[in-house]
């Protein structure tokens, strides 16, 4: 089963991508400041950055991070569309971690 999955995986021109992002912990001003400009870049990426989002500690705090699903055939990709994003060319994010993502069930469709 793993070498269908693998081929099935390769053949794939686009691969689905998990990036995890760290903010800056004083910056909580420039994310107020630059949500509206981030959200409409996020709308006009929609097509490769299928899924995004805050991460929170707790669900009445601050967030910490934020994490997306996007849709790419490399990872320079990713890193292209991320410092397109306001929060990174604002200077919000500290970091960002980017990892392939295989999905379990790649014809179960889910809302989110």
């Amino acid at each position: 089963m793993w070498n269908i999955s693998r081929r099935l995986f390769e053949a794939t021109p686009n691969m689905l991508h998990v990036v995890r992002f760290v903010d800056r912990a004083d910056r909580l001003r420039t994310r107020e400041e630059f949500l509206a400009a981030h959200l409409a870049w996020l709308e006009e990426h929609r097509e490769r950055v299928l899924v995004a989002g805050s991460l929170r500690r707790q669900a009445e705090a601050s967030p910490v991070g934020g994490l997306w699903i996007v849709e790419a055939a490399c990872t320079a990709d990713v890193e292209s569309l991320i410092h397109g994003d306001p929060f990174w060319t604002q200077g919000l994010r500290e970091s960002y971690e980017i990892l392939l993502w295989s999905k379990a069930f790649p014809g179960r469709l889910v809302p989110i």
